[in-house]
């Protein structure tokens, strides 16, 4: 599906991840806007990380209460996807949770 606008950094957006290969997460779920939105406007493409109910202990992923769902955003499996794959618009995650992934993801392409 094409959207009537450009998605924006820090919604949540149903993406459908489909097809994929090996280890990537699958099928169509809630995602998290990751990229900035100029890029969101220019290219036909956004970066999106995955959201999942699935609990891990990893330090790339973010706790998130989304829609009364608890989970975390899978930053280890961002993933750049064409702007038809977006569904539909589910909402907004909190300041503190966009806070969270933003320092997450310079954490972990900080070079040391």
């Amino acid at each position: 599906m094409v959207t009537a606008r450009p998605p924006r950094l820090d919604e949540v957006w149903l993406v459908a991840l489909d097809p994929t290969i090996g280890a990537e997460i699958r099928k169509t779920r809630p995602c998290l806007v990751v990229s900035p939105d100029e890029m969101n406007r220019h290219l036909q493409t956004v970066i999106v990380a995955p959201m999942t109910t699935t609990l891990r202990p990893y330090p790339m992923r973010v706790s998130v209460s989304f829609q009364g769902t608890h989970g975390q955003v899978a930053l280890d499996h961002i993933r750049a996807v064409a702007h038809r794959r977006l569904v539909r618009r589910l909402g907004v995650v909190s300041a503190t949770t966009a806070a969270a992934v933003s320092a997450t993801l310079v954490e972990m392409f900080t070079r040391v």
